[in-house]
């Protein structure tokens, strides 16, 4: 699913010269990089619950015993 968002034409110059300098496959691709980087999200976050902890060992040794 896709939609359009209106921009400025010097706006959309400076989005094609940073999808240029990351080397991005599209505007999205582009955007979702300055979203990362603008909220300090590493790219692995992309599409994980906003309210995830991370993962530690001593979560999952409360339910398996070995």
């Amino acid at each position: 699913m896709s939609t359009t968002m209106e921009v400025k034409k010097t706006t959309a110059k400076v989005l094609e010269d940073l999808k240029a300098k990351y080397h991005a496959k599209s505007m999205d691709e582009t955007l979702r990089r300055l979203i990362a980087k603008a909220e300090n999200i590493p790219d692995s976050m992309f599409g994980a619950h906003p309210r995830m902890t991370a993962f530690k060992h001593s979560d999952e040794a409360e339910f398996h015993e070995l």
